[in-house]
């Protein structure tokens, strides 16, 4: 047995451990769960209905972790990973899933995470799934530590369970051809220059137009149906084109329902959802805490010849005052960042009332919460849709639309 370390708990399973059980669930995580005599265990790159040997190296309060060594009953839903490196990257958690599984695991996952968190049961709607399951990331960020003697290693993302160590990654999957195509020259030209690097760094690619752009500050352009947006390299955009079309259509469906005239856009970035959803709506208003986004979407407005849409510079909280919209004509559109939104903010949709809400998430555990909180405020779940912006990652969005 090797030595474990220091604050390593010695029960109930002693360091590297090998145990033999039956898994249950995936996390939301993307781990697998099982359970030794009521004692759950996270194993990952293993599936429900599965019996695998695991070695644990982790014993917490309330569970264990273990490393997965091998799958001794394969579930039916189990296939070949694409990519070479799967297992080690922690980019990818779920490239060992048929597509169709992926789906379900991730509309059962939020499903879960209504009842468990919210205490609420309601209907999800089957996960939405990518019309590109492949090559569809538009942007990736590779990482690389400071050189050693001169020379840098390994470019690419954190090993899976790891804080620091990073796995090499030549070539990735789920990135464009585009950026795959630039990769080698891209980190032939970062190894070149390793004597120019005091400490690690953090790449950007992007590609934009038919190609890449790796300067933060370039402005780079992506088109949704028939509106085009400029923005800045570096800045956020969804980073799977290939089915915002959709993803946006939905948000309009229920943002417009019910015959509401007027939009607003909280968190609205560089216009994505106020931009697409203009000509469904008399008057637009977008906000965003970011001025240069805010700047962007006024462009993006005049480039698309869109009159309807106006933006602000301010935080989330702050719009309402500046808002003359009759509320019980007016849809909020609300895409937060992964934290959610705050309890001002939601206090003020509240005061405010409008007539419907349409809560876009890339957290379902904080749309989750504020769910709960929405319902205490007199706001009614009316449906909740994922979409799977990011196939064989545990990552997915979560549009969830509420009435008064």
């Amino acid at each position: 047995m090797p030595r474990p370390p220091k604050k390593f708990v010695p029960t109930p399973f002693e360091y590297h451990q090998e145990i033999e059980l039956k898994i249950d669930a995936l996390s939301n995580l993307g781990q697998g769960l099982g359970r030794i005599d009521g004692w759950v265990v996270f194993v990952p790159f293993c599936l429900p209905g599965e019996t695998v040997k695991a070695r644990v190296y982790r014993n917490d309060k309330n569970c264990s972790h273990a490393d997965l060594v091998e799958v001794i009953e394969k579930a039916p839903e189990r296939a070949e990973p694409a990519c070479p490196l799967f297992g080690d990257c922690g980019g990818c958690q779920y490239q060992h899933l048929t597509y169709d599984a992926q789906l379900a695991w991730k509309t059962r996952q939020v499903g879960e995470l209504m009842k468990h968190m919210a205490s609420v049961t309601f209907p999800v709607n089957p996960c939405h799934g990518s019309p590109k399951l492949w090559n569809y990331r538009s942007k990736i960020t590779p990482h690389f530590a400071p050189p050693r003697e001169g020379t840098i290693g390994e470019i690419g993302f954190l090993a899976v369970g790891r804080r620091s160590q990073l796995v090499d990654v030549p070539q990735c999957p789920i990135a464009m051809d585009t950026i795959n195509e630039a990769l080698p020259e891209l980190r032939a030209d970062i190894r070149a220059q390793a004597k120019s690097f005091k400490r690690g760094a953090t790449l950007l690619i992007r590609a934009t137009e038919g190609h890449i752009e790796t300067n933060p500050k370039a402005v780079v352009t992506e088109k949704v149906g028939d509106v085009s947006f400029d923005f800045l390299a570096g800045d956020f955009f969804q980073n799977n084109p290939y089915i915002l079309p959709e993803f946006t259509g939905h948000v309009a469906e229920k943002a417009k329902a019910g015959g509401t005239k007027y939009l607003v856009d909280a968190y609205c970035g560089s216009g994505l959802f106020a931009l697409t959803l203009a000509k469904h709506f008399d008057k637009v208003a977008g906000v965003e805490v970011s001025e240069t986004a805010a700047e962007w979407a006024q462009r993006n407005a005049t480039k698309n010849g869109i009159t309807n849409a106006t933006f602000l510079a301010a935080s989330a909280e702050a719009i309402f005052a500046q808002i003359d919209f009759p509320a019980n004509e007016t849809a909020v559109v609300i895409d937060p960042p992964r934290k959610g939104c705050t309890r001002e903010f939601l206090d003020q949709l509240a005061a405010f009332a409008p007539a419907r809400v349409v809560y876009v998430s890339c957290d379902p555990a904080t749309q989750v919460r504020d769910l709960a909180i929405m319902q205490e405020q007199g706001f009614k779940l009316e449906d909740v849709q994922p979409f799977d912006l990011f196939p064989h990652t545990r990552h997915l969005e979560c549009v969830m639309t509420f009435v008064r």
